[in-house]
């Protein structure tokens, strides 16, 4: 099976990023899963008990990151347009917006940074996430090397972070398509930078 390759629309994403600002990485903030709840809380208020809201991200696998709380409100792409201006009025308008790709609303809890992505549940995109995110938890020496390359992040470019962390990313679903397993091995390569 030929590697992943960082697809158009990827490197079109990378390109807008900054080259010249710094990433900062910070420990595991264990208070992170009932900030995820209160907001949470807030969408099913506003938007119903039925709407899907999920916790991914470096908080939800309980590592380090960014310092923020990444929340995803997967729907059908018929339904999309519908719950950006639901969102909207709960959050404001789109910090970013990708057609009927993805939408990111900003918010706050106790000074925490929470982005709320709205997200096409009929995309690639969406079961990517679902599958890289389940290969982690089901291997804990992926999540560790996972962690570490959050880690040695530490003060690159966010366009720099954002390139390995897609590599990483390619290979982690690479290993998941191949097989259920991982070992060192597999891993060895997993920071290079290309």
């Amino acid at each position: 099976m030929k590697p992943r390759e960082v697809t158009p629309s990827q490197e079109a994403w990378l390109a807008h990023l900054r080259d010249s600002d710094h990433v900062v990485i910070k420990p595991f903030d264990p208070t992170a899963q009932a900030k995820f709840e209160q907001v949470r809380e807030l969408i099913h208020e506003r938007l119903g008990q039925q709407t899907i809201v999920e916790h991914h991200g470096a908080t939800s696998l309980g590592i380090s990151g960014q310092d923020e709380i990444d929340i995803y409100v997967p729907v059908p792409e018929d339904r999309f347009n519908v719950f950006i201006e639901k969102l909207s009025q709960v959050f404001g308008e789109p910090r970013s917006h990708y057609g009927l790709e993805r939408a990111r609303f900003r918010t706050e809890v106790e000074g925490k940074r929470i982005d709320v992505f709205l997200i096409n549940a009929d995309l690639d995109g969406w079961s990517n996430c679902l599958k890289f995110e389940a290969y982690l938890r089901k291997h804990s020496e992926a999540l560790k090397a996972y962690e570490k390359l959050k880690e040695d992040g530490h003060g690159l470019s966010t366009q720099q972070y954002y390139r390995r962390k897609i590599g990483f990313v390619h290979r982690i679903l690479d290993l998941a398509d191949s097989s259920d397993t991982c070992d060192q091995s597999e891993l060895a390569g997993i920071f290079e930078v290309n």
